[in-house]
């Protein structure tokens, strides 16, 4: 299988009582295999990644003026998706937003066919389900920055067993992010 390179930009998306938007999702090439995931895809042509999560997001979920904040996490992913073969460098945006009512959008065309469904996740509910949440390290990261809020320099996800955060450096108060 030919594997295509791409970039990614995705969204941790939370709402004002810390909880984190996923949507569950699949492969229409692999049925009964479902996954959540975070907002967000790939990076267009010459689309910086704030754009791109921008764009990403407001086509995903209809919210715009979400307050996105910085790239606080990265990683690259192997995967398939229709048959073909992806190797994604992504970096993960902290944003913030007031409203948490979606508009996503149907599953007709391939672009949001894996969107089956959207759901807010508190971090213990991140902890305690038995269902496929990706990034594995999810509820480590997302419980690490609402008690520490950003890293000074994005952290590497690399899978449950290897992710460390002993990179998490604190932004010193009033410091850019």
């Amino acid at each position: 299988m030919t594997v295509e390179r791409r970039r990614a930009a995705r969204v941790l998306l939370l709402d004002g009582e810390g909880r984190l938007l996923l949507f569950r999702g699949t492969d229409p090439a692999v049925p009964d295999v479902y996954w959540w995931f975070t907002p967000g895809g790939g990076v267009e042509p010459g689309e910086e990644l704030r754009d791109a999560a921008l764009r990403e997001l407001a086509e995903e979920t209809g919210l715009t003026g979400v307050e996105l904040g910085p790239v606080v996490a990265f990683d690259t992913v192997t995967f398939s998706y229709l048959g073909r073969g992806y190797e994604q460098d992504q970096w993960f945006h902290l944003a913030r937003t007031a409203s948490t009512e979606l508009r996503v959008p149907e599953g007709d065309g391939t672009e949001h066919a894996q969107l089956l469904t959207a759901r807010w996740w508190t971090v213990a509910e991140l902890r305690e389900t038995g269902e496929t949440v990706y990034p594995l390290e999810l509820a480590e990261l997302v419980e690490r920055l609402l008690a520490d809020g950003p890293p000074v320099r994005p952290v590497r996800l690399c899978g449950r067993a290897g992710w460390s955060t002993m990179g998490w450096t604190y932004r010193a108060e009033g410091t850019p992010g």
